[in-house]
């Protein structure tokens, strides 16, 4: 259905809007600078299967150029801007991009990689530099009509790389383009979950290098809405961006309800809100009070979902289903969900083991066979590594990470239930729990929280939070300690680098 339908159908309607500067291109004008890159891609050498690479902030070139990408054949990896050189240069190497294209802004950062692969590289918003030709230039010396032989491309996203090295998710290319499809089989084969249409306007607060809003962005297109961008999540520059352009759907991370749910109470109910019809957070677990006031503050548009960047499988719920069963993250649809134990024998209901899914796609990780075959069930089923269970009503529970969870003496601590604890006490911005070393018990659970503005590091302070913490949690659940941090290692896409700050500890 797209990018050439809504291009004739609906040229002048709004593709893409960045917030904070105004800046609109229409669906007319996507079509045609998508279709300008993809015949750059063809000159360039790169045929069907092959790789490019995005390190970029939130701009509209990002949306040019994945869309070049899937109506190319191409494999397009967007490259989280945040990681060193070294960390930049890997994911490059690996997904083996023959064109890199770069930011005047993170022109250092992507002049120091090699790229052994890499053919042309393409640089957004700066003069000529070096071996980087201008974006704009390159671009628009080639035809707006479409190549030749498109086919339909996809996204190749590495994992978040939390405990260790991120790796590529590679899935195979599909033999039809989905704009050649009908209308029929297109709904089939991407179930329209959120009810995307022309009149949709999709706020995405979150970078464009995360998967989550990376694919949103790309479904609400493919039915003609309009996405807004952000350039990085502020909560208040959010509220007031769903009042300015209208928003009728927006996704979120957890974090970011919490920071706007600290916001003073007269900036909150600032903002004509009446737009919103739906708002979608998935990525991290939601702390069931945290939603509890949302709901209360929104209404009941609260939807969640919980999957990954494999896309092998998900769950959603909708707000008044998950008020029949809080801190569900709901029912497997339309895959099937497992809970394994770790001998991968499956177990009823109620007992917590490790989340599997029956695959709704095929994939791997990228020159990984060990990792892919790590995450592999006997019976074929795929996890994306959360521990859980499944009630008798068939609802999924996340308990934490398996590779978070503490065992101190012989106890299994799932550092969750600890978090969604602390983040509601009123002097704390962020929290992370995790194991250190204990000479008798083997671990123990540690707090590191992030305070307010407003509130200072003391030991009363801490010696506060932990009591707070065994007033509303089994003792042995809660941490022995609490350190305070300047900020803490979260990714923007809101995932703690736990292993980053556990590492931290243990060095210390």
């Amino acid at each position: 259905m797209y990018p050439g339908r809504w291009g004739v159908e609906t040229p002048d309607h709004p593709a893409v809007v960045v917030d904070s500067t105004g800046e609109t291109i229409s669906h007319h004008e996507l079509d045609a600078r998508s279709n300008q890159l993809a015949h750059l891609f063809r000159r360039s050498g790169l045929k069907r299967g092959d790789g490019v690479a995005l390190l970029m902030e939130n701009n509209i070139e990002c949306f040019e150029a994945m869309w070049a990408a899937l109506r190319s054949g191409l494999y397009l990896t967007a490259i989280n801007w945040h990681l060193a050189v070294d960390e930049a240069a890997y994911i490059v190497d690996d997904c083996e991009a023959k064109v890199l294209i770069t930011t005047a802004k993170l022109l250092d950062t992507a002049d120091a990689i090699d790229g052994s692969a890499v053919l042309r590289r393409l640089l957004v918003g700066g003069d000529s530099h070096a071996e980087w030709e201008d974006y704009r230039t390159a671009v628009d010396q080639h035809p707006t009509t479409p190549i030749d032989d498109e086919s339909a491309g996809q996204t190749m996203l590495y994992s978040s790389g939390t405990t260790g090295r991120p790796k590529g998710v590679l899935a195979p290319l599909a033999q039809t383009a989905p704009w050649e499809l009908e209308a029929e089989a297109l709904a089939a084969t991407q179930p329209n979950l959120w009810g995307y249409d022309t009149e949709t306007v999709y706020l995405s607060p979150a970078p464009l290098y995360h998967a989550a809003p990376l694919r949103a962005c790309q479904r609400v297109h493919e039915r003609g809405g309009t996405t807004v961008i952000m350039d990085r999540f502020d909560p208040e520059t959010a509220l007031a961006a769903i009042e300015r352009h209208g928003v009728t759907h927006s996704q979120w991370v957890p974090t970011m309800f919490v920071r706007m749910l600290k916001l003073p109470e007269s900036t909150r109910t600032a903002y004509d809100l009446s737009s919103h019809r739906m708002a979608i957070h998935a990525a991290a677990p939601c702390p069931p009070d945290v939603k509890h006031q949302m709901m209360q503050w929104w209404g009941p548009i609260v939807w969640e979902y919980y999957a990954g960047t494999e896309a092998i499988g998900m769950t959603t719920i909708g707000p008044h289903e998950w008020l029949q069963h809080p801190g569900s993250v709901g029912k497997a649809d339309p895959s099937d969900v497992f809970i394994l134990a770790g001998d991968g024998t499956e177990l009823p209901a109620d007992e917590t083991g490790l989340v599997h899914f029956r695959p709704t796609r095929q994939f791997q990780y990228k020159g990984d066979p060990g990792k892919t075959a790590e995450a592999t069930s006997p019976q074929g089923y795929i996890t994306y590594g959360d521990v859980g269970y499944v009630d008798a009503d068939g609802y999924l529970f996340l308990t934490d990470r398996q590779s978070f969870m503490i065992i101190s003496g012989g106890v299994n601590i799932y550092p969750r239930e600890a978090e969604d604890v602390l983040v509601g006490h009123p002097a704390v911005a962020d929290v992370g729990v995790f194991g250190v070393p204990n000479d008798d018990l083997g671990e123990e659970a540690k707090a590191a929280v992030q305070l307010l503005p407003g509130h200072e590091p003391s030991i009363e302070l801490a010696d506060e939070l932990l009591a707070y913490c065994r007033e509303r949690l089994s003792t042995y659940k809660c941490p022995k300690s609490v350190d305070f941090e300047g900020e803490l290692p979260r990714l923007p896409t809101g995932k703690l680098r736990k292993a980053d700050l556990r590492r931290r500890y243990l060095k210390d």
